[in-house]
């Protein structure tokens, strides 16, 4: 048998036995996995130092004077129903353990159970609470920054990022806005719209790179009437719905030349002019520009007005990709999976290890967009059936059998994870007996409670 491999940190694991020998021998066995072990001699002793908040894995003997396990596993789970509780029992116990398992326990081991077996049923009941007490620190980090949302974040990135939008809000100062493709740059001129004095007048958005060359003059800057052919009525641009707001111009380094060169007078002396008028505007507003490219190199190359771009680079913010802040990927695959399911009447897909696994291996070159789009999928039931189970496939080499052994555990694995851990569902399924099923179970390290919801 090889050494088990410690757990990656000390996750905490109360065993609770009234004989001291076995608290001192499995103590010893749990500590070298590399577990943090508090032993208690009694149920009433546990339930003192074990609160909802309880981050570990409990392990109790089924038979105890006075409070027994069976009583100690029922006021633990009316305290927090996804606390995992395995329970340990002796052969004539076991029918009392399996209606254990039905009314949520995690496990159950049976007398006598060497060292690996309750390791291996303790790591695996870690990893459930690692998994729940993560997403339940994602949705208090949601919930907390709901009125930030889409700028949902724990990374320091975005932290600061949300600081410096906060401290920019009420100052009349023009910013740029640098970020990749999907990455929210209209996102953070909402924010520094809402969050500044201006928030009562219009926020003002134009795509520079979604409105033909012909138009966006007098898209930006209106037009008088006859001031072209087929101007009959006086138009107000874009410049001027913005005043007393903020205009938002994405896309910047898709502005033809020569209206940079009319915008670049806009900024400087906060006056816009019509076309076919003679007099100027006075116009008092705050621009926020957006782009996916360096303004300064785009100006050497001579597709961007240099002066422009110095002027607009006063303040900028960059926007963190993806795969830089990979802390908030899941924070805001649930913020995007909630709306969806809000949307479509539909659940919320759980955030599973294999799910995880996903989310983090993808760079998301299409950002925030690209993962607001696959949770939707996700939600939709379109997209997730190439996620892998929780379980690993088996493998290919080894001895007879050991091959069959490993695809015995497999189908086990695969029927749990099918029926959601539904034991009545999966023995009727197979076809076993509940006994045997249960030895199954017993010789591959299976938990029935880690394929629950």
């Amino acid at each position: 048998m090889t050494d088990p491999q410690p757990f990656p940190t000390a996750f905490p694991v109360a065993f609770v036995d009234d004989e001291a020998d076995i608290r001192a021998a499995n103590a010893q066995s749990l500590g070298l996995a590399g577990f943090d072990v508090q032993c208690f001699a009694d149920a009433a002793s546990a339930l003192e130092a074990i609160d909802a908040d309880f981050p570990g894995v409990v392990v109790t003997d089924l038979r105890m004077p006075r409070l027994d396990g069976i009583e100690l596993f029922r006021r633990l789970k009316a305290r927090d129903a996804e606390l995992p509780v395995i329970l340990i029992t002796g052969h004539g116990d076991i029918e009392t353990a399996v209606a254990m398992l039905r009314e949520g326990a995690y496990d159950f081991i049976a007398k006598p159970y060497p060292a690996d077996r309750l390791i291996e049923s303790v790591r695996r009941a870690a990893d459930r609470r690692r998994l729940v007490l993560e997403n339940r620190a994602l949705k208090a980090a949601l919930d907390a920054a709901s009125g930030e949302a889409p700028l949902v974040g724990v990374s320091p990135a975005m932290q600061a990022l949300r600081a410096r939008i906060r401290s920019l809000a009420d100052l009349d100062v023009d910013v740029l806005v640098l970020g990749e493709t999907g990455s929210g740059k209209e996102m953070v001129a909402q924010a520094l719209h809402q969050w500044g004095r201006r928030r009562a007048k219009r926020l003002v958005a134009l795509n520079c790179g979604a409105l033909p060359e012909s138009v966006i003059d007098s898209e930006l800057f209106g037009h008088e009437a006859g001031a072209f052919t087929g101007a009959q009525k006086k138009r107000i641009g874009q410049i001027e719905l913005a005043d007393g707001g903020t205009l938002f111009l994405d896309e910047i380094e898709s502005m033809p030349l020569a209206l940079q060169t009319k915008l670049l007078r806009v900024l400087e002396d906060r006056q816009v002019t019509p076309l076919g008028g003679n007099t100027g505007r006075r116009i008092d507003m705050r621009v926020v520009a957006a782009t996916k490219i360096d303004l300064a190199r785009a100006a050497k190359d001579g597709g961007f007005r240099a002066d422009l771009a110095y002027r607009l680079d006063v303040v900028t913010l960059r926007i963190p990709p993806l795969r830089e802040r990979q802390d908030d990927i899941p924070l805001l695959f649930g913020h995007f999976a909630g709306r969806a399911a809000a949307r479509f009447g539909r659940d919320r897909p759980e955030m599973t290890d294999a799910l995880r696994r996903r989310l983090l291996a993808h760079d998301w070159p299409g950002n925030v967009r690209e993962l607001a789009h696959f949770a939707e999928r996700m939600v939709l039931g379109l997209d997730g059936d190439d996620v892998p189970d929780e379980a690993p496939p088996p493998p290919a080499g080894g001895t007879l059998p050991e091959r069959v052994a490993a695809f015995e555990a497999a189908l086990l694995r695969e029927a749990l994870q099918r029926h959601r851990g539904n034991v009545a569902a999966v023995i009727d399924e197979l076809g076993l007996p509940r006994k045997t099923f249960y030895d199954k179970l017993t010789r591959h390290g299976i938990a029935p409670g880690e394929f629950r919801d």
